[in-house]
């Protein structure tokens, strides 16, 4: 009765279907390689992106030309090599030499203090301290700058507390009527401790998917074109889709193992909160690991070799790499690239995960994300059966 109603349970109960199944997980016990593959490098890669591609910039080289030698500049250096953003480097006695070691990169910034820093600030009056940068490296530049700003504001207010203020007094005016002043407050929401590092391994889990689920799909596929299996395959009672979907079902299940080891160490390395529901992450890995796999399935039917794969796979998984806005924001990446962007599966799950481990969003806003990397999986999924069946035939 069930078969007559069910198609696929007929499908997934045949006899030819589970000897398929057998055959499929045989010859991945035997390749120890793979298994290693599906454990090992997501755990390097997942300590390594998050170590390497940290946005936070501590223990800048900084050079100091101190023209006061006065308690306040002393004050002032120290002040900026006492915090975790600057280690001083050492003292030079001109500007031409500062100069000449951060261009040789013996620095990374350097401040001038003037000669009366400590007589300006006893008057009242304004003091420019110069802070020469190098900024060969724009980001880096543009990050010191503001810890920069944010040490001499510090300080600042510290000689505020001292009395080194300027003081006005009113003679002979009319009364001034007191103005309202808007002071800023602000509240981190999400991430209090501003860890960058929650960003970046939510985003590595979509690229682990997708790239270690093309990689695996195309190998084990074209591994066993060159051994000439494929033709033994064609040759069986087995039909196309019972083929195709034992083979997929084993690198499905493997993979799936493999997100969920890499979701448990993001949560006891880097202490990634998990505010919402798993589940849904859970079904998102799913979509994108179905992609993953359907990418590699194309991507061998269009290779004859394991290096063909490799090249192929070189020109496709860079791009998706770079439009996916896992590790870096995806409004910077530039506008001909969006259109790639808002389809890339990468993105889409980065988004969920994101949005649903940190913010404990539900389905219901992340719906569309989910709509898009649906249709997508199908597309793939159905290109790469198209393309498997032409090949087998």
């Amino acid at each position: 009765m069930l078969k007559k109603i069910f198609p696929i349970y007929e499908f997934l109960t045949s006899h030819r279907f589970h000897a398929m199944l057998r055959k499929e997980f045989a010859q991945i016990r035997r390749d120890k390689r793979l298994a290693m593959s599906l454990v090992v490098p997501p755990i390097l890669q997942l300590l390594l992106f998050s170590l390497v591609l940290n946005a936070t910039v501590s223990d800048l080289k900084l050079g100091v030309i101190d023209e006061s030698r006065t308690p306040e500049s002393r004050d002032l250096a120290s002040t900026l090599t006492e915090s975790k953003s600057f280690q001083l480097a050492g003292y030079y006695y001109s500007v031409e030499r500062l100069g000449d070691a951060i261009s040789r990169g013996d620095v990374d910034a350097g401040v001038v203090i003037p000669k009366d820093l400590a007589k300006d600030l006893e008057r009242g009056r304004p003091v420019t301290v110069q802070f020469l940068l190098n900024a060969m490296n724009a980001n880096t530049a543009s990050i010191a700058q503001g810890y920069a700003l944010g040490v001499i504001r510090s300080w600042n207010q510290g000689l505020a507390a001292q009395g080194l203020h300027a003081s006005f007094r009113q003679i002979g005016a009319p009364q001034v009527s007191r103005r309202g002043q808007a002071v800023m407050t602000r509240a981190f929401l999400f991430n209090p401790g501003l860890e960058s590092t929650w960003f970046v391994v939510t985003g590595i889990l979509g690229l682990l998917i997708i790239l270690n689920g093309s990689i695996v799909a195309s190998a084990a596929m074209v591994k066993e074109r060159e051994a000439g299996t494929i033709e033994q395959l064609v040759m069986s009672p087995a039909t196309t889709s019972e083929i195709i979907v034992a083979k997929m079902a084993p690198l499905f299940l493997l993979l799936i193992l493999m997100v969920t080891g890499a979701t448990a160490f993001i949560k006891l390395a880097f202490n990634v909160p998990f505010n919402g529901n798993l589940f849904v992450v859970f079904c998102g890995a799913c979509l994108c690991t179905l992609s993953g796999i359907a990418l590699g399935t194309v991507i061998a039917t269009f290779s004859k070799s394991a290096q063909q794969a490799q090249l192929t796979s070189f020109f496709v998984n860079p791009l998706l790499t770079t439009a996916s806005g896992a590790v870096t924001p995806a409004e910077a990446i530039p506008d001909w690239l969006q259109p790639l962007v808002r389809v890339n599966p990468i993105r889409h799950f980065s988004v969920i995960a994101r949005s649903n481990m940190i913010k404990g969003t539900g389905f219901e806003a992340l719906w569309l994300n989910f709509l898009v990397l649906g249709i997508f999986t199908v597309l793939l999924v159905t290109l790469s059966v198209w393309r498997f069946r032409k090949m087998l035939s």
